[in-house]
């Protein structure tokens, strides 16, 4: 843990952050007393891919109904 005085860490606040991504802790004290802690923030949560669009997408009961002879013919030779 590394501990700074207020007139430094606004004189190295770039270095001090880079020891916070390092994974290091940095204190800012005022008059020798600790009055701020430096941690890393925690990286945001991912919203998971799976399920991601449950409830926004509705299908036609018809949806899963057997093609047409003619809708088959066209999926094979390429026009839908």
């Amino acid at each position: 843990m590394t501990t700074v005085s207020v007139h430094e860490a606004k004189t190295h606040l770039s270095r001090l952050i880079e020891k916070v991504l390092a994974g290091e802790e940095v204190v800012i004290a005022r008059n020798k007393e600790p009055v701020v802690r430096l941690i890393r923030e925690a990286p945001p949560k991912k919203k998971p891919l799976l399920g991601a669009l449950k409830g926004q997408i509705s299908f036609d009961d018809s949806f899963f109904d057997p093609l047409t002879e003619e809708d088959l013919a066209a999926w094979y030779d390429g026009k839908i």
